[in-house]
């Protein structure tokens, strides 16, 4: 928020965007995949594997802040910085990346990528592993601003969105009783065990 209120959208965009290298664009492609809903989808079922609460959890998390952040950005219809800006001479655009022109308030990716976090932070016996998934959320999120698919603001309400709105729903559907029961926290592979 500090950032934001000091620096304009152009100053931030542009202290990111001349920051680049060959290696850094292979690893933000990379970083940026794993904020897809493809990963997302991938992560649910391999948690069905082994617990159905768990792989709910997830998946209703995802879903519930998809939907979240697609209201919102069709509500608001923002322009992405390959539209933003009219002179595109002094920018500079990782090769291969497609990119969009709309909807660009907030980051989907983002919101997914702190979605995905708070839920693997939810999930950890060992708490240290919050900060592991933040930092992959972080690195997920800045990949949106160097591939010049969104804005500062853009993956700052995406990670606002993504963690509130799943603490909230976490807080809510895993405090229900029939959650907890065996059946639900069992998975595939401990059925075909028993």
């Amino acid at each position: 928020m500090i950032i934001k209120l000091i620096y304009s959208r152009e100053d931030i965009y542009f202290a990111v965007n001349k920051h680049h290298n060959d290696f850094a664009d292979y690893f933000f492609i990379g970083a940026t995949a794993v904020g897809d809903g493809l990963f997302m989808l991938l992560v649910a079922i391999i948690l069905v594997l082994y617990s159905y609460r768990k792989a709910f959890l997830m998946a209703s998390s995802f879903l519930l802040t998809t939907v979240v952040a697609q209201v919102i950005k069709r509500i608001i219809r923002a322009p992405r910085p390959s539209l933003y800006f009219t002179d595109h001479n002094h920018i500079y655009y990782v090769k291969g990346v497609k990119l969009l022109s709309s909807n660009s308030f907030p980051s989907g990716h983002t919101v997914q990528a702190f979605t995905m976090a708070v839920v693997l932070a939810y999930f950890a016996r060992q708490k240290g592993w919050g900060f592991v998934y933040l930092l992959l959320a972080l690195f997920i999120g800045y990949s949106r601003m160097y591939l010049s698919e969104h804005f500062f603001e853009d993956v700052m309400a995406g990670s606002i969105i993504g963690t509130i709105t799943t603490i909230i729903w976490l807080t809510i559907i895993d405090s229900k009783p029939f959650i907890h029961t065996p059946k639900w926290n069992s998975g595939l592979l401990s059925k075909k065990k028993s």
